[in-house]
């Protein structure tokens, strides 16, 4: 094991081998994350039965883990570029696995938050190291395969949460019930210490850097104070000091920024790596992330909330409706940079963001003509072209963003880019109160109980058909084409580092 970059083009046969086992583990990890952002919100009656816990205490545990996984990711990126992206790969899901094992076996709901919190902060550990060990083992003419496989996971895990902890809570193994949405991380996890441990190469910045405690501080501060108003205003009622500590949140962060251009001057190790915002592909790449993970955060959270609530369909069977969607986001997404983007560039993203708002109106009209009676597979059709579309932006957007980033600051761009996908998400679930709550009645008798959520629901999906509007015109600024497919020609030969662009 190196140190150091390597240069996987050179590798020979074994090393070949050894990368896509590599590749497999940390896809598994990252599947690992995915799934249990999701899986706890099935199992919440359960757990508030079993577990006694509070209205209260459910929204730290579900809350509780994104906030430290959001407050704590571009931390992590940097501290793989500074110590190793595999050792902190390893010590991420090796601190994983033991904070999924103290929640199964959580004695009181606070032992059960305090885990949440936990696995958040060693999940902000272990995801950004993922992007980060692709970037670095993998040689640019490749990359476009593996981002393609990695959408796939994306939509796989976008889905299989909600199916995965139906399954897990209605089956009850061992008399468990929804503590084996949490051990069942057990067995995962340590296998991918031991196979990561023996199989990933050891990639680090070819320079020493030093980890920015300044920059560390401010970035979590400005994190918590904009997204704990977001994730907890609904519920509080959204009270003035929300809004004060989301308005202190933007002076934190251009605090953060004036110190970053300081510390990067004066000793070149800032935790923020501002030069990436040079690279056009990078902040193109960056905003259109950002609305995406908005639209993503509405639709997922309402569709729920319409399908359990609004239609009263148990668990189970919300579960298996999203089976379609997720088959075809794992299609397209490999379809996308296999074989489209190579050929037709920016316009396949820009197709998908088209394609996915065609899908949102088909289901508003379909939710619409059919009403509470609509059936699962009467929701197939609108799932599929939905996922088609998602599937043709998640891997080439990705691939997009860090195509022309240096590799010695592929920590860095990977732990920003995972936050502001998780702040776009956090302000999609802020927006939920006032597109989705905000036209249900506050006191409503059992019979209007199905009829407000699907009107809730209606009128969400023509919020997010708007933004994935929005996206398509974001795109505009995104490259033609990322620049790993130009390069590609020429990979074989001598694959050059990526650039600096103005």
């Amino acid at each position: 094991m190196t140190s150091t970059e390597t240069t996987p083009s050179t590798a020979g046969g074994g090393t070949d081998r050894r990368r896509w086992f590599a590749l497999a583990i940390v896809m598994t990890a990252a599947f690992m994350d995915l799934v249990d952002v999701t899986i706890v919100n099935i199992a919440i009656p359960s757990i508030q039965r079993e577990a006694g816990a509070s209205f209260g205490q459910i929204q730290w545990i579900t809350a509780g883990y994104a906030l430290a996984f959001a407050a704590g990711l571009i931390t992590g990126g940097r501290l793989g570029d500074i110590h190793g992206r595999k050792r902190i790969f390893l010590i991420g899901i090796g601190g994983f696995t033991v904070a999924s094992a103290l929640c199964g076996l959580a004695v009181n709901p606070e032992m059960l938050v305090a885990s949440r919190f936990l696995q958040g902060g060693m999940a902000a550990l272990m995801v950004p190291q993922v992007l980060s060990i692709v970037h670095a083992t993998f040689p640019a003419h490749e990359r476009g395969k593996v981002f393609g496989l990695f959408g796939a996971i994306v939509g796989l895990g976008a889905v299989s949460g909600p199916l995965l902890g139906a399954l897990l809570t209605e089956w009850n193994l061992f008399g468990w019930e929804w503590r084996s949405i949490f051990l069942i991380n057990l067995p995962v996890g340590v296998a991918g210490l031991i196979l990561g441990s023996r199989f990933i190469t050891e990639s680090k910045a070819p320079r020493a850097l030093k980890l920015d405690l300044v920059g560390v501080a401010l970035v979590t501060l400005g994190l918590l104070m904009l997204l704990y108003p977001l994730i907890r205003g609904r519920e509080l009622g959204w009270p003035l000091w929300g809004y004060v500590s989301m308005a202190g949140s933007l002076v934190v962060l251009a605090a953060l920024v004036a110190y970053e251009r300081r510390k990067s001057a004066r000793d070149g190790s800032p935790l923020v790596e501002l030069s990436l915002f040079r690279v056009k592909s990078f902040a193109a790449g960056i905003a259109v992330q950002t609305v995406f993970g908005v639209a993503l955060g509405v639709f997922f959270l309402v569709w729920t909330l319409y399908m359990q609530f609004g239609l009263g369909w148990s668990p189970l069977k919300a579960g298996l409706t999203g089976v379609p969607f997720s088959i075809a986001v794992s299609v397209a997404a490999g379809m996308s940079v296999q074989k489209l983007v190579p050929r037709f560039g920016r316009k396949v993203l820009q197709a998908g963001a088209l394609v996915m708002a065609a899908g949102v109106l088909l289901y508003l009209w379909e939710s619409g003509h059919y009403g509470l009676g609509i059936a699962p597979w009467q929701m197939a059709l609108p799932l599929v072209v939905m996922g088609v579309g998602m599937g043709l932006i998640v891997a080439p957007l990705t691939d997009a963003i860090l195509s022309e980033v240096p590799r010695e600051h592929s920590g860095s761009a990977s732990g920003l880019l995972n936050t502001v996908q998780q702040m776009g998400n956090a302000l999609g679930l802020g927006l939920v109160s006032v597109v989705f709550f905000g036209t249900i009645g506050d006191h409503l008798r059992r019979d209007q109980v199905g009829p407000a959520f699907a009107d809730a629901f209606r009128n969400s999906l023509g919020w997010v058909a708007a933004v994935m509007g929005v996206i398509f015109l974001l795109m505009f600024a995104l490259p033609r084409r990322p620049a790993q497919h130009v390069e590609g020609e020429q990979a074989s030969v001598a694959p050059k580092e990526p650039a600096l662009v103005s």
